[in-house]
C-alpha cells in the first residue's frame, strides 16, 4: 500500500514536471518568436525611417540648391538693372534736362504735336497747351505775335506752375492732356536706349 502511494505520488510529480517543462518550452518558444517579430518590425521601421530621412534630405538639398541659384540669378539681375539705370541716368538726364529747357526745342516739339493733330491742315483744331509758369516770359514770344495773337489758330496757352519743364497738350474741353514733361522725355529715351545699352553691357542677356 505504501509502495503504491509512493508510485502514485511520484507519477503525479513527474507528470507535473513534464507538463511544466512543456509549458515552459512553449512560453520560451513564443517569447523567441515574438522577439523575432518585434526585431523584424523594428528593422523594417528603421529602414523606412532611414529611407524617408534620405529622401527628405535629398529634397531639401535640391530645394536649397534651387533657391540658391534663384537668389543668385535675382541678385545678378538686380545688379544688372542697377548698373543699367545708373548709366541710363548719366547718359540721358543731363542732356535731356538741358534740351527740355531750351525754348527752341520745346517750340519745335509743340509745332510737331499740333501738326500731328491736324495732318491735313484743312480744319482748325482746338487744343489746350499747358506750359511751365517759370518759362512764360521765354515762351510767350515764341507763340504770340507782336499784336498779341497766338500763332496757331484754335490753340489755348495756359502757363501752369505745377511742373517746371516740358508741356502738356490735348483737345480743348476733352478732359485729358498728353504729357511731354522732362520725366516723360527721360523715360522715353531710356526705353529707347535700354535694349542697346543692355546688349553692350551684358551681351544682350
Amino acid at each position: 500500500m505504501q509502495n503504491k502511494l509512493h508510485e502514485l505520488t511520484e507519477k503525479i510529480y513527474n507528470e507535473g514536471v513534464n507538463k511544466g517543462a512543456q509549458e515552459a518550452e512553449h512560453i520560451i518558444a513564443k517569447a523567441k518568436e515574438d522577439a523575432r517579430l518585434i526585431l523584424n518590425n523594428a528593422r523594417k521601421d528603421a529602414d523606412l525611417l532611414i529611407a524617408k530621412a534620405n529622401k527628405d534630405s535629398e529634397e531639401l538639398r535640391k530645394n536649397s540648391e534651387s533657391e540658391i541659384r534663384l537668389a543668385g540669378k535675382q541678385t545678378l539681375n538686380a545688379l544688372k538693372q542697377q548698373i543699367t539705370s545708373l548709366i541710363e541716368t548719366s547718359i540721358v538726364n543731363p542732356p535731356m534736362k538741358e534740351a527740355i529747357n531750351e525754348v527752341a526745342f520745346i517750340k519745335q516739339i509743340i509745332d510737331t504735336a499740333i501738326a500731328a493733330w491736324n495732318p491735313q491742315k484743312n480744319n482748325t483744331v482746338d487744343l489746350t497747351i499747358l506750359l511751365p509758369k517759370d518759362m512764360e516770359s521765354k515762351l510767350q514770344s515764341m507763340f504770340v505775335n507782336s499784336t498779341g495773337e497766338i500763332l496757331h489758330a484754335g490753340v489755348e496757352l495756359i502757363f501752369d506752375d505745377s511742373f517746371s519743364a516740358g508741356f502738356k497738350i490735348g483737345p480743348k474741353g476733352a478732359g485729358y492732356l498728353i504729357s511731354f514733361t522732362d520725366s516723360d522725355f527721360e523715360n522715353l529715351f531710356k526705353a529707347y536706349i535700354r535694349p542697346r545699352l543692355v546688349e553692350l553691357l551684358f551681351g544682350g542677356k
